[in-house]
């Protein structure tokens, strides 16, 4: 089970640090991902990781250099660093776990098979 919180409401250019907290499984053998899903727009994947290991990571070009994606393994818990908003980040931030070791990218749905329930991120 995958929970996610730490969305919220911020203006243009804040920061939020959604995080995902697993149970129910180990997830060191997982590729783990981030996605969103924008109003009337399909859910897109923003980044991955390699849980087990921590890294290397992967980011979509719309989010490079503004967000980060990393975990805490003591804690089985995955977060997203999101710096410099922009009104076109609002969306709901799902996690998703891929069981495999291995993350193929960029990050596609029908990879994943965890998903958690998501979080409202809005920015103005």
């Amino acid at each position: 089970q995958l929970v996610e919180s730490g969305g919220g409401s911020v203006q243009e250019g804040g920061s939020l640090k959604p995080s995902c907290e697993a149970s129910g499984y180990t997830y060191s053998s997982y590729c783990m991902g981030w996605f969103r899903q924008a109003p009337g727009k399909e859910r897109e994947g923003v980044a991955s990781i390699y849980y087990n290991r921590g890294g290397p990571t992967f980011y979509a070009d719309s989010v490079k250099g503004r967000l980060t994606i990393s975990r805490d393994s003591a804690n089985n818990t995955l977060y997203l660093q999101m710096n410099s908003l922009k009104p076109e980040d609002t969306a709901i931030y799902f996690c998703a776990a891929r069981d495999s070791v291995f993350c193929v990218n960029p990050p596609q749905l029908d990879q994943y098979n965890i998903w958690g329930q998501g979080t409202q991120v809005t920015v103005s």
